[in-house]
């Protein structure tokens, strides 16, 4: 008997240390190609995920998930970071971001200039809900959004809520406020201070103003992010100054949506180039991003002299209805200021607030506008503008395809739309739209990975994911690696395609399987779950103790 009993404790023994205790993850992603976000070279591996957070990569064939996907074939990467969106607008209506989520954004990084916040108390706003940048992340992501948010600060943002639109150079004590205003901001999260210095009213700012204000930044760790001053005729006058506040204010500078404008200025590219990398060479930290199309979206107003737009679109509008003033605009525009401007062919008129000019000129080019109009194009464009009170969107082809391609393959250089995110509109028919909006990140990987090789597909990776968070200094994201936070794109390379185009731009990209956002499945099998489980990601000098 004590044999027996002997016998089947020692079988209990080796049975315990026969058979692993199965391990269990919410999600498991299997056999699916892994990217890791660093660069190298891929490998085929499950990805387990545990609430939030990639809890483990390898062999999990003996563990089981609640949720499992079959990757088989497919790209496993960090979800892509988008460099410069305009969402914030968007996720107030809809928090679902689908244009994005679709082509596997997990995060949108707002202020370009115009940031949500700082907002005047008594600012005019649609529901508005805030008036800090804390408040705002704190607003978004309690009403829910599916990516993860942030933003810089925007310089127009700091500089309109002290001094207006007004042409002038701020007071000390007005600097002052602005400059505390910054610093609220990079200890409520901002990345930094972005500026767009080509419009009211930041193209008011100095260097020496902007400069102030990067002190603040930096000594917050944060960066410095501008559209320049020129993107055309006096490019090399604006990376100047991008390069002496970099240097001044000791500062992390990044060039907003590379370009170069204009054909007679393609041929810079080799100068525009060499400058960066000999700033770079002598210590400065200089990056950029891009988007990747031949033309950029702004307004019609870009054509106007700024003189006449300071005080803002009203201001401007009643201007432009005195007549000496209108001369002399129309005398500045025929001498090309504000800049040589575009051939009016080259200028697509997206759309207008009021229908009757939406039903006779929308998605035409100014010049077929103005021979309908009756007009030459800059008497044209100053009817348009006052009559539709708007600054009516447009997009201008201005950009060398070959130069866009050189810049893409630059490895300082990370990705952003320049655009909303938002579902396809019911009516789009009415709807002008730039096709960045649905296709920047999928066209990328499509025609200029897979179908034109210009980089490799793992470099491409990286420089949406890893490149642009270690720029923004984010902590355990941008990669899959353990105990990161598990914001994960699924793809398929053979198949991942843009399909927005100018004439027809409201087509989603395809390609983008499945979808996680700090661990929550937005996206699956192509489809919106319609989970938003985003959260604010937040600069390193915020004044909170974890950054979620």
């Amino acid at each position: 008997m004590r044999y027996i009993i002997f016998s089947a404790i020692a079988l209990l023994v080796v049975l315990s240390f026969s058979f692993k205790p199965q391990r269990h993850f919410d999600t498991i992603i299997r056999h699916g190609t892994v990217y890791d976000g660093k660069g190298g070279k891929p490998f085929v591996a499950d990805v387990g995920i545990r609430r939030d957070t990639i809890a483990a990569i390898g062999d999990l064939k003996d563990a089981v998930g609640k949720n499992e996907i079959d990757a088989t074939g497919l790209a496993v990467a960090p979800g892509f970071i988008n460099m410069l969106s305009w969402a914030d607008k968007n996720l107030m209506e809809d928090g679902r971001s689908m244009s994005d989520i679709k082509q596997g954004v997990t995060l949108e990084v707002f202020g370009e200039g115009w940031s949500p916040a700082p907002v005047k108390p008594n600012a005019k706003r649609t529901n508005m809900q805030w008036t800090t940048l804390d408040r705002y992340f704190n607003w978004a992501t309690a009403k829910g959004v599916s990516p993860n948010i942030a933003s810089f600060v925007g310089a127009s943002s700091v500089r309109y809520y002290v001094l207006d639109n007004a042409n002038k150079t701020p007071s000390p004590a007005e600097l002052e406020k602005m400059k505390k205003l910054v610093r609220d901001a990079m200890e409520d999260g901002a990345m930094g201070i972005g500026a767009s210095l080509i419009y009211v009213p930041a193209l008011y700012a100095t260097t020496e103003e902007l400069t102030e204000l990067c002190k603040v930044a930096s000594s917050y760790h944060g960066m410095y992010i501008a559209h320049m001053r020129s993107e055309s005729d006096f490019i090399f006058n604006a990376m100047n100054e991008t390069f002496k506040i970099a240097q001044d204010a000791r500062i992390h500078a990044e060039i907003y949506h590379l370009k170069i404008n204009h054909s007679r200025n393609w041929n810079k590219i080799d100068t525009v180039l060499f400058k960066i990398d000999s700033a770079q060479k002598a210590g400065l930290k200089i990056t950029a991003d891009m988007y990747t199309y031949i033309a950029s979206g702004t307004g019609l107003n870009e054509r106007i002299p700024k003189w006449v737009q300071e005080g803002g679109g009203k201001e401007m509008r009643m201007r432009l209805k005195n007549p000496e003033i209108r001369k002399k605009v129309l005398d500045e525009m025929r001498l090309g200021i504000p800049t040589k401007n575009s051939d009016p062919k080259d200028v697509m008129l997206l759309g207008f607030r009021l229908d009757s000019l939406n039903k006779l000129y929308r998605s035409k080019r100014l010049d077929e506008v103005a021979r309908l109009h009756g007009k030459d194009a800059d008497e044209t464009v100053l009817d348009l503008i006052v009559k539709d009170k708007s600054r009516i969107e447009s997009i201008y082809f201005l950009i060398s395809e070959s130069n866009m391609k050189r810049m893409l393959q630059l490895p300082y250089v990370s990705f952003g739309s320049d655009a909303g995110s938002q579902a396809i509109p019911e009516n789009f028919s009415d709807i002008g739209a730039h096709p960045r909006t649905y296709g920047t990140f999928a066209k990328l990987l499509g025609k200029y990975v897979r179908d034109e090789k210009l980089i490799p597909l793992e470099e491409a990776i990286r420089r949406l994911t890893t490149l642009p968070a270690s720029n923004l200094n984010i902590k355990k994201r941008g990669s899959l690696t353990t105990g990161y936070f598990a914001d994960i794109t699924v793809f398929n390379p053979a198949t991942i395609q843009d399909h927005a185009t100018f004439d027809n731009p409201h087509q989603y990209a395809t390609g983008v399987e499945h979808v996680w956002v700090n661990g929550t499945q937005v996206l699956k099998a192509g489809v919106h779950t319609g989970a938003k489980p985003g959260r604010a990601v937040r600069g390193p000098g915020w004044r909170g103790v974890v950054n979620p």
